[in-house]
């Protein structure tokens, strides 16, 4: 497969910027996955690996080499995009066919080569199809045979699961994930979700207004999260984040105290995971009347309202009360995260 090298890789329409400065190595076999909202330009950065869009700057390197000026078929790179494009006058055979057709591939091959394709992805019951025939995730699997038809060096895939229903979500991210591991393929993923993230890559890089805000494992992000917009993006729910003062290790802020911490005095923003957090019987570090109660079926989510913020918490699944009731809840000082409430960034590992 390939390494990708991106090496202060900028993309800017006049005075917009759409990606700033992305420098980042993409190893053989990795999964990488872009993480952010609408307009982050995790898009824009496949659209340049894909040479779909011109880089303002920068370089991409291909396995060593500069593809800058390389036309997109001229870059080995499979692209599996959101809306399918497929030939709705075509059947899926043909469909899986087309790029060994338009690429010149020996027509000896073309059976063998489409046949292990629609195995992989099992669609051999559905070849004689044609698009509108098919469900959307049938749609999308083919989408995926006709990318893994060509054995390119690079996949990129834009949001291939977000026109699926929750369901189909489930099945086809798990069926990327087992193609991902059997290709052994260097691919770059683009998803606005954060759970498709946390579940398929090696990787993620989160993106924010253009700009990279934290590269690592999933793990490294879910726990040690840079900044307050990492913090709030990944999670489900997202992380709590409280503004008060910090004084002599004590965080205070309107019906929440928690000792033991560590970091400057001042104000500060203070987080911690639902699951991270009890409901007590005794007096809590946060004591509040409930806001809603949220039957989980494995716990129950309890919010409550902390100055202005709903702060939610998992408690047992056999946890009952009713709205207005007050609760106390135990939040660990160990499992809490400072933030400069300023800047948003992390100030406590």
């Amino acid at each position: 497969m390939a390494e990708i090298q991106l090496r202060n890789l900028s993309k800017r329409w006049g005075s917009f910027v759409g990606v700033n400065n992305f420098d980042l190595a993409i190893e053989d076999k990795e999964f990488l996955v872009l993480l952010g909202p609408s307009g982050c330009g995790k898009t824009t950065t496949m659209r340049m690996i894909a040479g779909l869009e011109d880089a303002t700057e920068g370089d991409i390197l291909i396995d060593g080499a500069r593809v800058n000026d390389l036309e997109p078929k001229n870059r080995d790179v499979a692209m599996v995009f959101q809306s399918y494009a497929l030939y709705p006058n075509m059947n899926v055979y043909e469909n899986i066919r087309f790029p060994l057709r338009v690429r010149g591939i020996d027509p000896a091959l073309h059976k063998e080569r489409v046949m292990q394709a629609a195995e992989r992805v099992e669609l051999l019951d559905f070849l004689d199809r044609k698009p509108a025939a098919l469900s959307g995730g049938q749609r999308q699997r083919v989408a995926l045979a006709r990318a893994i038809v060509r054995k390119p060096k690079v996949f990129l895939m834009d949001e291939p699961l977000s026109n699926l229903d929750a369901k189909l979500r489930v099945s086809t991210r798990a069926q990327i994930k087992n193609l991902s591991h059997d290709l052994a393929a260097t691919t770059v993923y683009v998803t606005h979700d954060q759970i498709e993230a946390m579940t398929l890559a090696d990787r993620v890089v989160v993106m924010k207004s253009g700009i990279v805000q934290q590269v690592g494992s999933p793990t490294e992000i879910y726990d040690t999260p840079a900044n307050t917009f990492v913090a709030s993006f990944i999670g489900s729910p997202a992380m709590n984040l409280i503004d008060g003062e910090l004084v002599d290790g004590k965080f205070s802020a309107p019906n929440v105290a928690i000792t033991g911490l560590t970091g400057g005095n001042g104000k500060v923003t203070l987080g911690f995971r639902a699951e991270d957090a009890t409901v007590v019987e005794q007096k809590g570090e946060m004591n509040a009347p409930i806001y809603t109660l949220e039957l989980l079926g494995d716990a129950t989510m309890v919010s409550v309202r902390i100055g202005g913020q709903l702060v939610a918490v998992k408690a047992d699944k056999t946890f009952r009360s009713d709205i207005g009731d007050p609760v106390s809840i135990h939040i660990p000082a160990e499992h809490c995260h400072l933030f400069d409430t300023e800047t948003g960034l992390r100030v406590q590992s």
